[in-house]
């Protein structure tokens, strides 16, 4: 398996990893990108929650119009249980077709694998990656069938396969998210609601003709829920979630993900660098971290190409790609970090004040725009 000495070697093939080589084949940087898994593998049968920047993205990289399966979030109700305070984010309100859009996981690494191959980016599958030396002049790449040197190695692994360093940055929630699909009585209207709790919000967002539905509890707490029966599970939704779309009428599978925050960070010295979920981690509400991830992923290429290609992968070069990305990123860990920690508690005081700032959201015009382009755009916003 020989590489060109050019080519900026990606690892993983997931989304983060494919944006970054679609970007840099557009940019004209040779790019391969180097998988774990077989091509033939499974489906990851996750949902994912799009932002309205992330579809610019995916329609720079020429893959937005081979989605099928895509749901948009045009409103997104926003409320506390138990307390005063309600605010409505809507589309038409801020000129943009929709807020965010949910679609399944496989849909879109099925769709990025096709534009791959369309844009003729190498894509080696069932090739791991067991150890990276980043040097003066390369990184050298370990793998299991040789050693590879590039100007520059993308780590867009999700975190699983290489060894990360230590987060910089690291808190434990002690909650887990019960996610499943649930069907409601009344349609959704692509309407999305997130809904603050003294456990942990609780997102439905329109997918399809039903709601993906994340729960969050303790992880204790989320353990006994995920294993109630359909019956049981539905009723004791309808009792934490409310009355908004009528009566829950079914369940899918529930399926349990510990939440964390990790912050490893982008700057891994020259010649190598992470980005996605190998560079953090967030919390889903309001739905962050993927967008970020390939924020990072875009404007890595665009770093890429704006360099001579002499200087493609050094310390400067990758020095200058993390102080661009430090804003959004860490704009969007204080964000979910201070919305989990204000909203997961049952304090009189905090539940007032949250109260009023929902409120102050909903009648304050400059302030509900701030909050949905940062929601949609990052930092940049």
């Amino acid at each position: 398996m020989a590489a060109d000495a050019r080519e900026v070697l990606i690892v993983g093939a997931g989304p983060a990893g494919a944006v970054c080589a679609l970007a840099l084949a557009q940019q004209g940087v040779p790019a391969r990108v180097l998988e774990a898994q077989p091509f033939e593998a499974r489906g990851d049968t996750r949902t994912l929650a799009l932002s309205h920047g992330a579809r610019l993205i995916l329609e720079r990289v020429g893959v937005w119009d081979a989605l099928g399966a895509v749901t948009p979030i045009t409103r997104i109700h926003i409320s506390q249980r138990g307390a005063l305070g309600v605010a409505h984010l809507d589309a038409a309100e801020l000129a943009v077709p929709a807020l965010g859009y949910v679609l399944p996981y496989a849909e879109l690494t099925a769709a990025l694998k096709q534009a791959l191959a369309g844009a003729g980016v190498a894509v080696d599958y069932g090739v791991a990656v067991e150890r990276i030396d980043n040097g003066t002049d390369v990184a050298t790449l370990h793998t299991s069938r040789g050693v590879l040197t590039a100007p520059l190695a993308v780590v867009a692994d999700g975190g699983r396969s290489l060894e990360a360093p230590a987060p910089r940055v690291r808190r434990e929630y002690d909650q887990t998210a019960v996610v499943c699909d649930v069907r409601t009585e009344l349609p959704h209207a692509s309407r999305a609601y997130e809904r603050f709790t003294p456990d942990g919000p609780a997102a439905l967002l329109p997918n399809g003709d039903r709601y993906a539905l994340v729960w969050t509890a303790s992880t204790a707490e989320a353990g006994r829920i995920a294993a109630l029966d359909d019956a049981a599970f539905l009723d004791a939704l309808y009792r934490h979630f409310g009355g908004r779309q009528g009566r829950f009428l079914e369940a899918g599978p529930r399926k349990t993900f510990p939440l964390k925050l990790a912050y490893t960070g982008s700057e891994a010295g020259a010649r190598v660098v992470r980005i996605g979920n190998a560079a953090q981690t967030l919390h889903p509400v309001a739905g962050q971290g993927f967008n970020i991830g390939l924020r990072d992923a875009f404007e890595l290429a665009l770093a890429c190409a704006d360099v001579p290609s002499d200087q493609l992968g050094n310390a400067a070069m990758l020095a200058a790609y993390a102080r661009g990305r430090r804003a959004d990123v860490a704009g969007g860990l204080g964000f979910t970090d201070f919305l989990v920690r204000t909203f997961s508690n049952d304090f009189p005081p905090l539940r007032h004040a949250r109260g009023l700032g929902l409120l102050a959201l909903e009648v304050l015009p400059p302030l509900k725009t701030f909050v949905a382009r940062r929601m949609m755009f990052g930092a940049r916003g």
